[in-house]
């Protein structure tokens, strides 16, 4: 019996030795494929507010994207089993709007300028949390990356609406529920009932800043129905404004995507939104 459970631990540890050398030997291989790291590069991870681990490898001299640019990058990506599941090198460097990619790569790319080289440790959450994304990447995967930032492009497109009225209050009003919000642009026009159709252009953001979603980038405002498929902070805080309105939204995690969160949003979490109301059916 001893021996029996001595042989499973040595096999156990084993397995987990092959893991670190697997995941080693995929990272390393894709450095050596992609460009210089700076001799005084960060050796360890800095975490930031959302969970998202990174550390620069070159730090770039050109420009730092925003939220709402687009960005030129080459890339290789990896599980924790050191299983390599994307990568463009080899083939065509990826060019991509931040606002369509996972919200792990839209906050870290940022940390860089063009020419930079970053080293990503992605948790679900902020990946493609619990559906995983086809064959290729699991439910609840942690993703490592190595990206370049070749090239940003600026977008033309607001990342805020506006305008506000010159007097919009500076301080939040709370309801019974938790929701906290503000009108930044009143109208006397048709308020909506919690289940009329409704055309919005919004964003929404993170405690950290961390834009997760924005119809202003997308150039394509969203048609949606109130009380059908959307969270509940925007359901009680969308009828607070009348048609051409404006308002902004602090969404308390029970009001919002709850411990579970959403692909880009942490369990948990704070949201808050700018909402125009452009139509009322």
């Amino acid at each position: 019996m001893l021996r029996r459970l001595i042989g499973g631990l040595l096999v156990a540890v084993a397995l987990v030795a092959l893991l670190v050398v697997m995941r080693g030997s995929t990272r390393d291989r894709l450095l050596s494929i992609a460009g210089p790291v700076d001799a005084d590069a960060a050796k360890e991870f800095t975490t930031t507010d959302s969970g998202l681990k990174y550390r620069v490898l070159r730090q770039g001299g050109g420009a730092k994207p925003g939220p709402t640019d687009s960005v030129t990058v080459h890339y290789g990506g990896w599980l924790d089993d050191g299983r390599q599941f994307d990568a463009s090198y080899g083939g065509h460097p990826l060019d991509t709007p931040l606002s369509r990619v996972v919200a792990g790569w839209a906050e870290g790319l940022q940390f860089i300028g063009e020419g930079g080289m970053i080293e990503l440790e992605i948790p679900s959450e902020l990946g493609y949390g619990e559906g995983g994304f086809g064959r290729a990447v699991p439910p609840g995967a942690t993703l490592h990356f190595i990206v370049e930032l070749i090239k940003v492009e600026r977008s033309n497109e607001p990342s805020e609406a506006g305008p506000r009225d010159p007097d919009a209050p500076e301080e939040f009003s709370t309801t019974a529920s938790g929701l906290k919000y503000r009108i930044l642009r009143k109208s006397s026009r048709r308020h909506p009932s919690k289940i009329d159709w409704v055309k919005v252009h919004y964003k929404g953001w993170l405690d950290n800043g961390t834009v997760f979603d924005s119809s202003y980038v997308k150039g394509m405002p969203t048609k949606l129905q109130l009380g059908h498929d959307i969270i509940q902070g925007w359901t009680e805080g969308i009828p607070l404004i009348g048609k051409g309105g404006m308002i902004e939204l602090e969404i308390p995690s029970e009001l919002g995507y709850g411990e579970k969160g959403a692909s880009g949003i942490p369990g948990n979490a704070t949201l808050h939104f700018v909402i125009e109301l452009l139509d009322v059916d």
